[in-house]
């Protein structure tokens, strides 16, 4: 089995245990035994990769979407995590418009004060890749209510 395989199934493995056996088999529809299918090391069972809508339910109900960040990692994508999940339908692409408007400005705000004396450190770096990432957030907010709109047309 490739590394890329090994290492698919490990992040497969610890979805699973993440969400537990039991649950897991819930919210798949899958026996134990095809999970356990998924995240096998043996030679019999090397082509076998869990489907992405089993992906999707498990790292829904799980505390870390492993499956993904492992894929992210392999193809040397850096993933931002955050808990709180707010992609939700509140507010619309108008309360984005507002959201975006004021993460860029505290963004701009951060950055004019970090080259005032023309140098960034590495704390105003990282306070400036702290908006950037709250921007992007927004962003995605905001592409997702425009595609429910889409939707809707």
């Amino acid at each position: 089995m490739s590394g890329m395989g090994n290492y698919l199934k490990k992040h497969t493995e610890a979805l699973v245990k993440d969400v537990g056996i039991e649950a897991a088999c819930t919210l798949t529809g899958k026996s134990k035994a095809t999970l356990g299918r998924y995240y096998s090391d043996s030679d019999e069972h090397a082509d076998r990769f869990m489907p992405i809508d089993a992906v999707a339910a498990l790292e829904e109900a799980s505390r870390y979407p492993h499956v993904t960040g492992a894929l992210a990692e392999l193809r040397g994508i850096t993933m931002s995590y955050d808990q709180s999940r707010k992609n939700s339908a509140e507010g619309g692409v108008n309360a984005d418009v507002v959201a975006l408007a004021q993460r860029f400005a505290m963004l701009m705000s951060e950055y004019n004060q970090s080259i005032e004396d023309g140098i960034i450190t590495v704390n105003e770096a990282k306070r400036l890749l702290r908006e950037t990432l709250a921007l992007q957030h927004v962003l995605m907010d905001m592409k997702l209510h425009l595609e429910e709109e889409g939707q809707k047309v």
